[in-house]
């Protein structure tokens, strides 16, 4: 069969994929790029958009069935039309999948495979129908598969994953999730608004995004109400139920055995690395545990190699901005090689759209030192914007150097999160001292009043004078 050459091969054309082939592209470079499975990116297709597609019907159906409490009465009650809930999911889903195709049709197709690649050396790729691929460089873009625990395999044959979820026709009535992540979270909350009940089942403590436990206590206090929440537990397994459901079983931290029957079972138990198939045994590389290559993190290099990891295959940050970065890192240093360069990285951050929202900004709590920091926090109980919106409820958490001053990250679950968590990223990414945070301009009443009571409490645990501990009025109820 025939060898193709090129500068470039990238292996994946989701959001990493398609990043590093557009800027070997622009660099003039001959850049193959190959895709074993359906074009139009996990982001558009199973995850970012039409689950916040979902969210959003479901979010309004909470606000109109909670129009009492702002005086307002909706006689015929709320009525929710899953089959046009679902269809319009399906459709703008299909509409955003549909912009990435184009992306895909507007590249000459003799430099886009439908293929399977695997290593058989360093430079060489061999293709499931019998070609091989000689490359300058390769980046590896293969991205992730969901992961199936052990509990669930005697319900392979009727268990969700998350994309299943929307192409549902109508809602569970009742519904199981293994995996209390920020997808499980996501789905799992938008389904109950939506009329499903809804119980999640872990064998860890974890929680969405967040490592420190305050956080993750207030988040199970708030979501609690809504949602049954089955976390430590020990043996816990699926089984076919005798009506075509789900039989969940296991041991709560009592030690006693306990059952529960549901309609569905969804499984959100995260995603692997999708490296199985692709032959890295056959690069002479290092292999770190979950076989993954060793590789730089400013500059995606596997060694000193010319093959560049990108995306979720690297097993790092699983989200979409993060791909996108690693994708032009990548290209770029394929294009470069063997001169290739370090890139500064952007603040880490992640959010889950639950309802109040979940985010992590910069370092974890987790991997921070608790003898290196302080910390201030908030709560949004009598936040004032939060009380006008009657969306009163969470905690936020800044962490900082104890010996500079300089912010380092935050964990929130508040109102709003996603455009406080921004604020805090670019705060953490321009090393801001909590004094220098506090001297920007805070507006009243608004939501961002809630970082700056942290960012306050967090100059007092700092010790700081009291001019700086208390720069600016204290101005407006409920600042």
């Amino acid at each position: 069969m025939a060898s193709i050459h090129c500068d470039v091969a990238v292996i994946g054309a989701g959001t990493a994929g398609m990043s590093a082939h557009r800027v070997a592209q622009r660099a003039g470079k001959k850049a193959l790029l190959i895709e074993a499975g359906d074009y139009g990116t996990t982001c558009a297709r199973e995850a970012c958009m039409p689950s916040k597609l979902l969210i959003e019907a479901a979010n309004r159906a909470h606000d109109v069935a909670r129009a009492g409490a702002f005086g307002i009465e909706v006689p015929a009650g709320t009525r929710i039309n899953a089959q046009a809930v679902l269809e319009r999911v399906r459709s703008e889903r299909d509409r955003f999948v549909g912009s990435v195709l184009d992306q895909i049709a507007g590249i000459p197709k003799e430099l886009h495979l439908r293929a399977r690649a695997r290593f058989v050396g360093p430079n060489t790729l061999e293709l499931d129908d019998g070609r091989t691929v000689e490359a300058r460089a390769i980046v590896v873009a293969a991205g992730s598969s969901a992961w199936l625990p052990d509990s669930v395999k005697a319900v392979a044959d009727r268990l969700m994953r998350s994309e299943d979820v929307f192409n549902l026709e109508q809602f569970p009535a009742s519904l199981a999730i293994f995996g209390p992540g920020v997808v499980g979270l996501e789905l799992g909350q938008a389904l109950q608004r939506l009329g499903t009940r809804v119980s999640f089942f872990s064998p860890l403590a974890e929680l969405g995004n967040v490592s420190d436990a305050l956080i993750r206590d207030v988040v199970l206090d708030v979501l609690g109400e809504s949602m049954a929440f089955r976390l430590d537990c020990a043996r816990l397994e699926a089984l076919p139920a005798a009506d075509g459901g789900v039989c969940v079983r296991w041991c709560g931290p009592d030690g006693q055995a306990k059952e529960q029957h549901f309609e569905r079972l969804l499984v959100t138990t995260g995603r692997r690395p999708a490296i199985a198939a692709l032959g890295f045994e056959h690069t002479g590389l290092a292999l770190a545990d979950n076989g993954v290559p060793l590789f730089d993190h400013h500059t995606m290099q596997c060694g000193t190699s010319s093959i560049f990891l990108a995306g979720d295959v690297s097993g790092e940050h699983m989200v979409l901005h993060e791909a996108a970065d690693e994708g032009r890192i990548a290209g770029d240093n394929a294009v470069r090689y063997p001169e290739v360069r370090g890139h500064l990285r952007r603040t880490p951050l992640s959010i889950v759209f639950t309802d109040p929202q979940m985010a992590v900004v910069g370092r974890r709590f987790v991997d921070l030192n608790p003898d290196q920091i302080e910390w201030g926090e908030s709560s949004y109980d009598n936040q004032g914007r939060a009380r006008i919106m009657g969306k009163n409820a969470g905690k936020v958490r800044v962490y900082a150097s104890r010996e500079t001053g300089c912010l380092l990250g935050a964990e929130l679950f508040a109102p709003g999160a996603e455009h406080t968590a921004h604020l805090l990223a670019w705060a953490v990414q321009a090393k801001l001292s909590a004094f220098e945070a506090l001297q920007k301009s805070f507006y009243h009443p608004v939501l961002e009043e809630g970082i700056r009571s942290a960012l306050r409490n967090l100059s007092d645990r700092l010790h700081l004078t009291p001019d700086i501990a208390n720069f600016g009025l204290r101005y407006g109820p409920g600042a």
